[in-house]
C-alpha cells in the first residue's frame, strides 16, 4: 500500500471504518463504478479484517477508469493494490 490511509485508521473503530468504506464505495463519480463498486462493498465489507480494510481503501483511492479497467481486464493493476480484497473485487458477479 502506498498511502497512509490505514495506518491513519488505529484510531477508527473498525464498524465506522466499514461504514465510511462502502460510503465511499457507493460515491466513486461515476454511476458505473458506484453500482460495481458499492455492491462489492455490501456483499463483502463485513467480512473484512483490518488489513482487508485497508488493502480496500487503497483501491478507493484509485481513479475510477483505472479500478474499471482492471476489473474488466483491459489493465493489470499495480503490485500495490494486488491483494486478497482485490481478487475478490476481480472475481466479483456484478451481474445481479
Amino acid at each position: 500500500m502506498t498511502g497512509n490511509q490505514g495506518k491513519a485508521n488505529t484510531e477508527e473503530s473498525t464498524e465506522n471504518w466499514r461504514k465510511r468504506l462502502t460510503f465511499r464505495a457507493w460515491h466513486r463519480g461515476t454511476r458505473e463504478m458506484d453500482l460495481l463498486m458499492g455492491s462489492f462493498a455490501e456483499q463483502h465489507i463485513n467480512d473484512f479484517d483490518r488489513s482487508d480494510l485497508a488493502f480496500f481503501e487503497e483501491i478507493l483511492m484509485n481513479n475510477d477508469p483505472d479500478v474499471y479497467d482492471w476489473i474488466n481486464g483491459r489493465k493489470k493493476p499495480p503490485e500495490d493494490v494486488k491483494s486478497r480484497v482485490l481478487d475478490l473485487l476481480l472475481s466479483h458477479s456484478f451481474a445481479k
